[in-house]
């Protein structure tokens, strides 16, 4: 008998387990069994009286009376034209398409099982079009079939039942037999075979799942449903095993994020309660607009975590141009109140520049502290980057140590060693998705020995609620949704260059007319130059891989050169891009903040943070090649003045295609969570979680992160209820090791430490 962590080489011998562990990295009963059917293959309804409805799948058994081999008329290869004659007299045409391979074992003569999808080709007349197929002995009489002649599902199910004796026909009496993600090496076949195996072994199983639980949520055993994932009788056994499976995946993820928000709450933090003569005050009467409903609702969440001894975990999103800066800032106001310091971390040297100028900007006097005319509550405002001079960064890292700085911006530089922290209060993480977990841990620990520093993570990319509850678990969660006071609308249109190549040249007269009104624009490329590969093609927005040399892309330096030589050579136009030096990058930002710069032609070094009220045209070229929450952060860099913002979106995709379908999307609504759910549906659902599959294959095998809400709810409040009975699960190992087991280990590291 078998156990679920018993080893596959000790049960199915060394051969069939190496060939599991090189093309699945199984090595368990476990994993074998975790490795779920893709589909079904039903064996189809038998040929009544009556004729079969089109699209309807069915199974028929008779002899080739016919079998033409004909040449196919628009393309190169060959139909093989059959009629299998089903008995009293009624003939079945079928029809494959790779004629030269089958018609050596489909001739006239033999006897033949087919199943497949009827397909009516005029009215009356239909056949089954490249069915599967098993070639049978000459009559039902005749001993159990010992060779597997065949295509299709009918050959794989036929070698999956073949034994010492022969093929186990009785198996083709199943209504479900399951079909397996498979390799060219590891067949489908070959992957029953080996699960009814090791289903013939198993041991009854130890449920995890209290039987309270499983009572509530009408969910079946985990043996049961082990082996009716695998061997079905019913569709209702499909769908049961599949409800419970599901179930576990969710739990798994939720039990590690309750165990780690429970450490969390463990932890200790220097409260900080608002005061009413600070900093904090001082802004607040100095704000020249009124801020949203949403942004005041979040401020005293904010605010409230702050003034307890417990670390703020909390994540913040919003809409593009939500206001998350101002909300941010009061935050660190109320922390330096309390005497302690602010880190905020951008992700790059250029939204780290950016943030610096508008705080500094924000705070006026406020932030002078240590200059003439400084206000009496100041504070100093400091920024660390990598590529600062050397005398620069020497005072920027004093200022940080002996605590003149009360906000400390930066990028990874402020994880290095070098910078110490004279009492870190508060770490701030700008676009969250853009930092791996070591480098926020490592920031994290800046802070004094025995206290934890609250955090505050922001992103600018909405999420889903389900990736949210699933990725983000263990953060509460704020919300900003309206847009300030002052925020225009933004208008998108799609260009296709190749349709209407002239709307091409209007775009560039667009340009012209804005700049002569006294505004600024963007025109935003994939690639900096001939040697880069296109970097947008791993951020969602290229297509599956066909194996075609993709379509070639604009380079940013040749579009520069091109406008400031052509249609946009009367404007002053600069260029922006991660190549060029960070002092140089710093510059031409400056300029275009001041208006010296009429038109910026960059790469996406702008996707998110920068504030430029100006700006009002984008032309983003080679829009297909960006993702949808990509085109949406770019877009957001237009309209945040007062004039109306446009945005064209100049493609070469073909009209009704994939790509274009997803740019008309984007056009048509500037709804960021609308467009964050449409662009996780054009992903793979297991691309959701990131860097945490960075380096492994699996991936969540039932659970839908978009669309398994109530599932993922319901394990969210049963980890909680049960981490905070048993810290460590010491009291539950069965659920313990089904956490460990529906989700590979390099994601609960992840996870465990986001």
């Amino acid at each position: 008998m078998a156990t679920l962590s018993d080893r596959l080489d000790h049960l199915l011998g060394a051969k069939a387990a190496a060939s599991l562990a090189d093309a699945f990295d199984m090595h368990t009963v476990e994993d074998l069994l975790r490795h779920y059917p893709l589909r079904y293959a039903t064996q189809g309804q038998p040929l009544t009286e009556e004729a079969p409805e089109d699209g309807a799948h069915i199974t028929v058994i008779g002899r080739v009376t016919k079998a033409d081999l004909r040449p196919m008329r628009q393309r190169r290869g060959s139909l093989l034209k059959v009629v299998l004659d089903t008995g009293g007299g009624r003939g079945v045409d079928v029809t494959f398409f790779n004629g030269d391979k089958v018609k050596y074992v489909i001739r006239p003569g033999v006897r033949a099982m087919m199943s497949g999808t009827v397909d009516y080709w005029r009215p009356g007349q239909w056949n089954l079009s490249h069915p599967g197929y098993l070639i049978l002995p000459e009559t039902d009489d005749e001993p159990t079939l010992t060779t597997v002649r065949g295509g299709g599902d009918l050959r794989g199910i036929a070698q999956s039942a073949k034994g010492e004796g022969g093929v186990d026909m009785s198996f083709f009496d199943r209504e479900f037999v399951p079909v397996y993600p498979a390799t060219a090496k590891v067949q489908s076949w070959e992957i029953l075979a080996c699960v009814r195996q090791i289903l013939d072994q198993l041991d009854p199983l130890d449920d995890p799942l209290p039987a309270n639980v499983r009572d509530e949520r009408e969910l079946m055993p985990v043996g049961d449903a082990l082996r009716l994932i695998h061997l079905p009788e019913h569709s209702s056994d499909i769908e049961r095993a599949r409800q419970r499976l599901r179930f576990d995946e969710a739990l798994a993820l939720q039990l590690v994020l309750a165990e780690r928000r429970h450490e969390v709450s463990g932890r200790t933090a220097r409260a900080c309660p608002r005061r009413e003569d600070g900093i904090a005050t001082a802004f607040d009467e100095r704000l020249p607009f009124e801020l949203t409903e949403g942004q005041h609702r979040v401020i005293g969440e904010i605010s409230a975590d702050l003034s307890r001894e417990q670390p703020m975990h909390r994540l913040l999103q919003g809409e593009v141009g939500s206001g998350k800066t101002i909300v941010a800032l009061q935050a660190m106001l109320q922390v330096i109140d309390a005497g302690q310091q602010c880190a905020l971390l951008a992700p790059t040297e250029v939204l780290a520049a950016q943030h610096y100028r508008s705080l500094s900007a924000m705070l006026g006097d406020l932030g002078q502290a240590g200059e003439l005319g400084a206000a009496e509550t100041a504070t100093q405002v400091t920024l660390v980057t990598g590529s600062m001079p050397t005398a620069t960064k020497r005072a920027a890292l004093l200022a940080a140590m002996n605590g003149d700085a009360g906000i400390v911006i930066g990028t990874h530089a402020l994880i290095q060693d070098a910078v110490e922290f004279f009492d870190l209060g508060l770490v701030i993480v700008d676009e969250q998705h853009r930092f791996g977990v070591e480098q926020r841990d490592a920031l994290r620990a800046k802070a004094k020995s025995g206290f934890s520093p609250h955090l505050l993570v922001m992103t600018a990319t909405p999420i889903p609620r389900t990736i949210a509850m699933t990725t983000l678990g263990d953060l509460e969660t704020s919300t900003l949704t309206e847009l300030p006071r002052g925020r225009s609308p933004i208008q998108s249109k799609v260009v296709p260059r190749r349709v209407h190549p002239n709307w091409v040249d209007r775009a560039w007269e667009r340009i012209t007319e804005e700049v002569g009104a006294g505004r600024q624009a963007y025109v935003v490329c994939s690639r900096i130059g001939e040697d880069e590969d296109d970097p947008a093609r791993g951020r969602g927005g290229k297509a599956a891989d066909t194996g075609k040399e993709p379509p070639s892309t604009q380079a940013v330096v040749d579009v520069f050169d091109r406008l400031r030589t052509g249609p946009l050579a009367r404007l002053r136009i600069g260029l922006l891009h991660g190549r060029l030096p960070s002092d140089e990058k710093d510059q031409v930002m400056r300029d275009f903040n001041a208006g010296e710069i009429d038109v910026l032609v960059c790469t996406t070094v702008v996707e998110v943070g920068v504030d430029v009220p100006n700006a009002t045209v984008m032309v983003i070229v080679d829009a297909d090649r960006f993702g949808v929450s990509q085109l949406h952060q770019l877009r957001g860099r237009i309209g945040r003045g007062a004039h109306a913002g446009l945005c064209l979106l100049v493609t070469d995709a073909a009209p009704g295609g994939p790509a274009m379908t997803r740019l008309e999307a984007v056009a048509a609504t500037t709804d960021g969570f609308e467009l964050s759910v449409l662009d996780l549906r054009q992903r793979r659902e297991g691309d959701v979680l990131g860097a945490a599959q960075s380096g492994t294959t699996r991936s969540l095998r039932l659970l839908s992160l978009l669309d398994d809400l109530e599932v993922i709810a319901a394990a969210q409040e049963l980890a909680r209820a049960l981490v905070e009975q048993d810290p460590g699960l010491t009291g539950n190992p069965g659920l313990a090791a089904m956490m460990h087991a529906a989700v590979d280990s390099e994601r609960l590291e992840y996870l465990a430490k986001s």
